[in-house]
């Protein structure tokens, strides 16, 4: 038996979150011990029994990397792990996911840490020039914490870049594909709930970040057969109305928030659809896959290349191109197509990529 530690920045409704929960239910199914340590104090999901959740701090830990508050960060993360080996054991493996978790944890005395690279980092250091000088500053920093350390890509396009870019000069680097448990995907899939419209809809599963570009979305939307409504899951309802009103798509949106159980929503959809600026192994797109819906997706980096192969690759389209994007909707809608020997699905089972996390443990 294994003991293994998940630090994340916080466990509201993200990718990253989904994929470490998924990761430590199929690690406890297997018999092994898992804590997941979120950094901030909410938690947006049910977590599966036999999972260990503590929280570090009691709030939200948006700023406990800052410089002036970052030694006494570290500390408090190092007596954590002191205290829990004390009454407890030695962890053999510690998952690092996020730049707050990363930043504390690099700069700490803790061992067996690998951290997980879950978006391309270039594009996430592009977004972050627009927000000025010293966002650019802290994220490029965060990144630069990594030099030197054992990192895990979740896609192959991800470590390419890496290996081939200036920003980050790691350990070692491998790719791991997150991990998913299609059984139960399938199984919560077809769970009745009432909420679920009768009408036909396609759907967009994320949060309300710039990153997955809504706007281009809503402008797509508008292009779309008018008959065509779109359910939005995410964070924040209100804000993505008052967004599609600017695109006169606004009466159109079926807004039913942020769902624990997205997969009979995605299950009923006609496609689900991807609009992101990048990504790093689109979590969405497989469970659409996962649950025979099809999809179409901006190819941006990196991930839905990897995933929409052979004939899927015909609905990748060109990122922040709304024209490009509505086309391809109307055409998926018009297009039969066989799901069930999808290539990806049988490269992420759950079981399959546990595995190759354990083989990390010392």
């Amino acid at each position: 038996m294994k003991n293994v530690a998940i630090v994340i920045d916080g466990l509201t409704g993200g990718g990253a979150e989904r994929v470490m929960i998924s990761l430590a239910a199929e690690l406890v199914s297997q018999g092994h011990q898992v804590t997941i340590l979120s950094l901030g104090n909410r938690c947006d999901y049910v977590i599966p029994e036999g999972i260990n959740v503590c929280y570090l701090f009691a709030h939200k830990a948006s700023k406990v990397d800052r410089f002036w508050q970052l030694k006494a960060s570290i500390a408090k993360l190092e007596a954590w792990f002191t205290e829990y080996q004390l009454q407890s054991s030695s962890f053999d493996l510690v998952l690092s996911n996020l730049d707050r978790s990363n930043n504390l944890l690099a700069k700490s005395n803790i061992n067996s840490v690998f951290y997980i690279v879950h978006n391309s980092v270039e594009e996430e250091l592009q977004r972050q020039k627009k927000l000025g000088p010293f966002a650019y500053w802290y994220l490029l920093r965060s990144k630069k914490n990594l030099s030197g350390k054992s990192l895990i890509s979740v896609s192959k396009g991800i470590e390419q870049e890496i290996c081939q870019g200036e920003v980050i000069y790691p350990k070692n680097i491998h790719t791991i594909y997150n991990p998913f448990d299609i059984e139960d995907i399938q199984q919560k899939s077809l769970i009745v709930d009432s909420n679920i419209p009768n009408d036909s809809y396609i759907i967009h599963v994320g949060r309300l970040a710039k990153q997955k570009r809504h706007d281009i979305l809503f402008a797509a939307l508008a292009q779309v057969s008018k008959e065509v409504k779109l359910v939005l899951l995410c964070n924040k309802p209100d804000k993505a109305l008052k967004l599609a009103e600017k695109y006169g798509v606004a009466e159109r949106l079926i807004l039913p928030g942020f769902q624990a159980n997205p997969y009979n929503w995605i299950k009923r959809a006609q496609a689900l659809v991807l609009s992101s600026d990048y990504e790093g192994l689109p979590t969405v797109l497989l469970e659409a896959l996962a649950v025979d819906t099809k999809v179409v997706s901006t190819i941006c980096p990196h991930g839905p290349d990897e995933i929409l192969t052979g004939p899927l690759s015909d609905f990748l389209v060109p990122r922040r191109e709304p024209k490009a994007l509505a086309e391809a909707i109307n055409k998926v809608l018009k297009t039969e197509l066989n799901l069930s020997q999808v290539d990806i699905l049988s490269k992420v089972s759950a079981r399959k990529i546990t595995q190759q996390y354990l083989n990390l443990a010392k």
